[in-house]
């Protein structure tokens, strides 16, 4: 009996051990799209600067070289019915998610997003039912800022500074970034974010049940950014 139970035990922490790896693997495919599509669409790591980035955070989590060129083979083959869209809804608690998509069939996708709502006892919303609550912004991680750093950041045209993320006009989002790299900081990612204008106050309950819908919409290939009522999880 004890042998049989060291081999089960063995068996459920490969199992979740798997489950934590596929999980990153999804994650990094997301960003690897992420970064195409920053790209222009790109899918040449030696011309497109996002993409060779996302790829070498992929190769830091051991991802496959196979996986990578079949993430960048898919995107080549579909990337003309490829179509970016947010869908808009409720969690537990009633607070709001958007949920950034790119799929080549719109309504599986959103049927997918709707039943993973549903489990958590959230809804899906028509268009604007909570983008209102939502301003549209410029978000930039730098690999590096020290408090020296900050008055620059500023003068430069930097709204606010959380940790190693810059807040910018979501116009100036392109520019800004350039002048940030000529300035010798690194760029690790640059793109447009959905930050709420007041964040919601819950209760511990609620919010591990919204962290726990958003682990499970990030298993789904084809979401690419989830933003909450709840700002930062």
């Amino acid at each position: 009996m004890s042998g049989h139970s060291k081999w089960a035990n063995i068996k459920v922490k490969k199992g979740a051990e798997d489950k934590k790896r596929s999980a990153i693997f999804t994650k990094m495919a997301r960003v690897i799209r992420v970064a195409v599509k920053a790209g222009g669409g790109n899918t040449d790591a030696i011309t497109n600067s996002y993409l060779r980035t996302a790829i070498e955070k992929a190769r830091e989590v051991n991802m496959p070289k196979d996986n990578i060129e079949r993430i960048l083979s898919r995107f080549d083959s579909a990337k003309e019915h490829i179509e970016s869209f947010y869908l808009e809804g409720f969690g537990p608690g009633g607070v709001p998610i958007i949920v950034e998509v790119e799929s080549d069939n719109k309504i599986r996708t959103s049927n997918e997003v709707r039943l993973i709502l549903n489990r958590y006892n959230g809804s899906l919303g028509g268009n604007n039912s909570v983008m209102f609550q939502f301003d549209k912004i410029g978000r930039i991680e730098v690999l590096t800022i020290l408090e020296k750093d900050w008055e620059k950041l500023v003068e430069m045209g930097v709204w606010n500074i959380d940790g190693n993320f810059v807040e910018v006009a979501f116009e100036n989002l392109g520019e800004m970034t350039e002048k940030i790299k000529q300035e010798g900081f690194e760029i690790i990612d640059s793109k447009p974010f959905l930050k709420m204008k007041m964040a919601m106050k819950v209760s511990e309950i609620i919010r591990n049940k919204v962290m726990e819908l958003v682990d499970e919409l990030e298993e789904n290939e084809d979401v690419v950014e989830i933003f909450t009522g709840l700002g930062e999880l």
